[in-house]
């Protein structure tokens, strides 16, 4: 695994631990301790498990810096950690979220980033950009997850943030997130697959095959 993996992954861990504890001016509140132990561990997984060709794609994705919807995106993320953190600990504006929705919301994340991770380990082009990988002898892929749907790591992404925002208990955050995040991610589905029939071998065959996108017998 590339060392600007590990720097990166725990950059982010380290973003994520100061936004929530220093947005709520303590330590003492065990939801964002859970969080952060989730994001630990799949961090820790990805780095042990993933391919190391696909984390410099993902990275670099044809050895270029990530286009700045990716890092607005990230910002997005970020920031919805800052106000959980504001809302939780110090200004109580929507952190009335019931315990068990809370409950609901970690496993949300779990699951969300646990799929992720499947698909990754599963498809070796799993880039963070829309582009036919040539230059990695990119074909389709239709085991795992993939048998039954064409985009399960926009399936867990779209967990994640429905769910994040409910784990760290704080409607703000949530309704913050799932806003600025969720139609993006529609976007990205509908925009890759239009790419991925129009240019990569045998995706139309695929598709005809596997007909959901997202949720099987619905979209």
């Amino acid at each position: 695994m590339p060392v600007s993996a590990y720097v990166q992954s725990a950059v982010f861990f380290i973003l994520a631990a100061a936004a929530l504890f220093g947005g709520a001016g303590k330590f003492a509140i065990p939801a964002f301790w859970v969080y952060l132990a989730i994001l630990a561990a799949i961090f820790i997984a990805s780095l042990l498990m993933l391919d190391p060709d696909l984390a410099r794609e993902r990275m670099r994705p044809g050895g270029r810096k990530p286009p700045l919807a990716l890092r607005l995106f990230a910002f997005v993320l970020v920031a919805h950690w800052l106000i959980a953190g504001l809302d939780r600990g110090r200004f109580h504006w929507s952190d009335d979220v019931p315990l068990w929705l809370c409950v609901i919301g970690f496993i949300g994340v779990a699951g969300g980033y646990a799929l992720c991770l499947w698909a990754m380990r599963v498809n070796r082009f799993f880039s963070s950009v829309i582009r036919i990988q040539s230059d990695r002898g990119q074909h389709v892929i239709d085991s795992g997850p993939y048998a039954a749907v064409r985009h399960p790591g926009y399936v867990a992404g779209i967990l994640v943030m429905l769910g994040s925002g409910m784990a760290l208990c704080s409607w703000l955050a949530w309704a913050f997130l799932v806003v600025l995040s969720v139609p993006f991610l529609m976007y990205r589905v509908v925009t890759e697959d239009r790419v991925l029939q129009a240019e990569l071998p045998g995706y139309r065959d695929y598709a005809a095959r596997v007909r959901w996108r997202l949720v099987p017998g619905i979209w």
